[in-house]
């Protein structure tokens, strides 16, 4: 295969803040900050990653894509990630096995149930 993924672009209304949020979130580095763009990842020399750049308005209308991430244990890492600044969204989900958050931006991302491993 010829494409390597490197990053996920994510606008930003602060984007050195939302990267140090999800940098926090994921326990990922930031790799690269400058007054155009913040980046993490995993480790500085390990992609994919999540690049921050600005945009002037606030995120309106329904996210185009979303993360959803798989935990040991949910309800600690719902507890952890609200505790850091996450908060419940409702995108109409109903009653799911799984917990839909929003960063502080308002980024929906879910946590799914079950065992990560």
């Amino acid at each position: 295969m010829s494409l390597v993924w490197e990053q996920v672009v994510v606008d930003a209304v602060d984007p050195r803040t939302l990267a140090q949020w999800w940098a926090n979130a994921l326990g990922w580095v930031v790799a690269t900050d400058t007054d155009d763009e913040a980046e993490i990842r995993p480790a500085a020399d390990v992609v994919p990653g999540l690049l921050f750049v600005p945009v002037r308005a606030a995120r309106a209308g329904k996210n185009r894509l979303h993360l959803d991430f798989r935990p040991i244990d949910q309800q600690a890492e719902v507890a952890r990630l609200l505790g850091l600044g996450a908060t419940l969204a409702d995108i109409g989900q109903g009653d799911t096995p799984w917990v839909v958050l929003a960063d502080p931006e308002g980024n929906e991302f879910c946590v799914l149930a079950g065992s990560a491993h």
